[in-house]
């Protein structure tokens, strides 16, 4: 340690680190605002997904030759989806979204390119059916699926690749690749217990 760094810094330099690898990594695909058409705005119903799940995941994020880690808490009932995000063991994001109205609390050293509406739209073009998915995709959009791999097009070019290792798509691993923004999300479900 260096002698003029005290226990308290050293461990606000670690907390600051972690906040900034934790915001590059939650701003992904948020860090260049995109333009307005590239935006879906997609906040489907907790109870479009079909049925109840809680699940633990734990997320990596590759961009740039750069590799960010975070665990997640995830739980969708037919009246709401809650989430909770921790790094280092230490709470940095909480969202919550009933149908109507999304709610979230971040870490004060985050960004504001990080954006919850951002985190539910990844997550239900990752986790909710495709039947869903397109009846709420604004024009020009559409998703297809063959076998485990779903693709987002807009005007038929493909935006968005997600590749699950088997059903249902809350389990296992899933990898979604951001074409546009160049972006690699790895999902790893732990096992239910």
């Amino acid at each position: 340690m260096h002698a003029g760094l005290t226990w308290r810094g050293a461990r606000a330099v670690v907390a600051v680190a972690l906040t900034v690898a934790l915001a590059l990594m939650l701003g992904a695909c948020a860090s260049v605002a995109p333009p307005p058409q590239a935006r879906l705005g997609l906040k489907l119903a907790p109870a479009a997904l079909g049925t109840s799940i809680s699940v633990q995941q734990h997320l990596k994020v590759e961009r740039n030759g750069r590799t960010d880690d975070m665990d997640v808490a995830l739980q969708v009932e037919p009246e709401a989806i809650d989430v909770v995000g921790l790094a280092f063991g230490q709470r940095v994001l909480t969202m919550r979204y009933d149908g109507k109205e999304l709610t979230s609390w971040r870490h004060v050293m985050l960004p504001s390119q990080v954006r919850a509406e951002d985190v539910l739209e990844d997550m239900q073009l990752t986790l909710w059916p495709a039947e869903a998915i397109a009846a709420a995709l604004p024009a020009g959009w559409r998703v297809a699926e063959q076998g485990l791999k779903r693709t987002l097009y807009l005007a038929d070019e493909p935006i968005m690749e997600i590749v699950y290792s088997g059903t249902p798509r809350w389990s296992g691993t899933v990898v979604l690749e951001n074409l546009r923004y160049h972006y690699k999300l790895t999902i790893q479900f732990a096992p239910e217990t």
